[in-house]
């Protein structure tokens, strides 16, 4: 069998090409004035320094601008959702993300919830996944809805099809999970203390790898014709899936790297544009 690849590195630069114009068109109603998406990272952790770099990048790549705010390790929670509320105010700022994880002494929960639902381009307040559970108006949370990106430009069909997504995080299997069911899926939830685990993916059409663990979805419990789709990152380049043991055997899947990470950041800088288009 030939596996559909899901390049997510091609898919990501043809997107960067639209965000540009239209990028251009905002700078053209707003006498010059690019689209901001404000940063903040807390500490001084050295992936998360590399994620907030890499989305600095696309922002220029696409013509916007990135405010980015550093703060200090000792930062308190109280401390944060000030900085937050400044942000909120701003009305020059179209999104913010907060760089996750934070410092241990910092209530993620509570600063994540205090972004504005209109600036929340990263999908990661209670506020916005709910009004994205029931479908309505809302930006997703950026790697899921880089996901769904990726399943509709591969024409890849999701309606009534069972689809198992491994992993409940908040920011990413759950909300994948409502997305796919959104989409007319029959949608299992499924993690790593899950009973017969590898019984339950063999009956997926569709798995997506969002635990967390590397390689710990094996390629036997992945039927023939499946669509893989691994959100995953570990160092040595490899996934949440066995992806060596089902590229002969899928029908389509995404690679590591190239795949599901770069739709993550071009999402993020997509929903960006559309909320400085909405913001008039």
């Amino acid at each position: 069998m030939s596996a559909k690849i899901l390049d997510g590195k091609v898919l990501a630069q043809q997107l960067e090409q639209e965000l540009a114009g239209r990028v251009e068109a905002i700078k053209a109603k707003k006498a010059g004035r690019s689209p901001i998406l404000a940063t903040i990272l807390v500490g001084d952790d050295p992936a998360s320094e590399t994620y907030v770099r890499m989305k600095g990048n696309a922002c220029s790549r696409v013509g916007m601008e990135s405010l980015k705010v550093l703060l200090p390790q000792e930062t308190t929670t109280e401390e944060l959702l000030a900085e937050i509320d400044r942000l909120n105010a701003d009305p020059y700022v179209n999104g913010i993300l907060l760089q996750h994880p934070v410092p241990s002494q910092i209530n993620e929960r509570d600063c994540f919830d205090r972004i504005s639902i209109s600036k929340d381009v990263d999908g990661v307040t209670s506020h916005g996944f709910g009004r994205m559970a029931m479908g309505e108006r809302a930006y997703g949370s950026a790697t899921p809805a880089g996901i769904i990106r990726m399943l509709d430009h591969y024409n890849i069909p999701v309606k009534g099809r069972n689809a198992v997504v491994v992993g409940r995080s908040p920011i990413l299997g759950k909300p994948m999970a409502m997305m796919l069911l959104n989409l007319h899926a029959t949608v299992t939830i499924c993690h790593s203390r899950t009973q017969d685990l590898p019984g339950i993916v063999r009956q997926a059409d569709i798995v997506v790898g969002a635990v967390g663990i590397p390689e710990f979805i094996k390629g036997d419990w992945i039927r023939d014709g499946a669509v893989v789709i691994d959100a995953g990152y570990h160092p040595g380049g490899i996934g949440d899936i066995e992806l060596s043991a089902v590229v002969d055997k899928c029908s389509a899947y995404t690679p590591v790297p190239g795949g599901v990470g770069p739709m993550t950041i071009a999402t993020l800088i997509a929903q960006t544009v559309e909320a400085a288009e909405s913001m008039g």
